[in-house]
Formats: structure tokens, C-alpha cells, sequence
């Protein structure tokens, strides 16, 4: 089995979103890794939920390591922007950025 490349981490915390909007883009995501090929090869990305990291409202929250990129208000479609210029591009989507380590 290949190492993974990335490890992303989305916030399923309650106090994040309202509705389960995390905790649907978390369950996107394996489709949308897998769909991108990004679930396999030398891509490969991790993800993982997280119940909490300290900034409440902010979410859905997204971190990519080993990076430390923090992206906030994760939607769908910035979901799908981060895959396609952050993982498999390289390039950070700054107009999503909330930290950057």
C-alpha cells in the first residue's frame, strides 16, 4: 500500500454547521476522492472527521497536511476546487484560505 500524500480533516462538529452540512461533505468527499482518482496512486489523500477545531461558525472547516492550509465555508463546489488546484494542481486556493501554517 502506497503512503498517503495529503490528509484532510473536516470539522462534524455540531457547533461548526447547522443541518449535517459537514458531515454531507465529508461523506462527498470519499466520492469525490475516488471519482478524481485521488483515493489511490500517488495522490493519495486520507481523510478523516474531526470533532472540533476552536472556531465556531466558521465551518464547514477543511485543514490539508502536511501543508497547515486551512480553508473555511467549505461548500460543495469549493470542495471541488480544492481537490482539483489544491491536491492534484498544487496551488493553494487563496480566496478560501482561513490560516495558512
Amino acid at each position: 500500500m502506497k503512503p498517503y500524500k495529503w490528509h484532510m480533516l473536516i470539522c462534524t462538529g455540531s457547533r461548526c454547521t447547522e443541518d449535517g452540512e459537514a458531515e454531507a461533505l465529508f461523506s462527498q468527499l470519499g466520492e469525490k476522492l475516488k471519482a478524481r482518482g485521488l483515493h489511490d496512486g500517488d495522490l493519495r489523500v486520507k481523510r478523516t472527521r474531526c470533532s472540533c477545531f476552536a472556531i465556531c461558525k466558521e465551518g464547514p472547516i477543511v485543514t490539508i497536511h502536511p501543508d497547515g492550509t486551512w480553508y473555511n465555508r467549505v461548500t460543495p463546489e469549493v470542495l471541488d476546487e480544492i481537490l482539483d488546484k489544491h491536491l492534484k494542481g498544487g496551488e493553494v486556493v487563496e480566496e478560501h484560505v482561513y490560516h495558512q501554517a
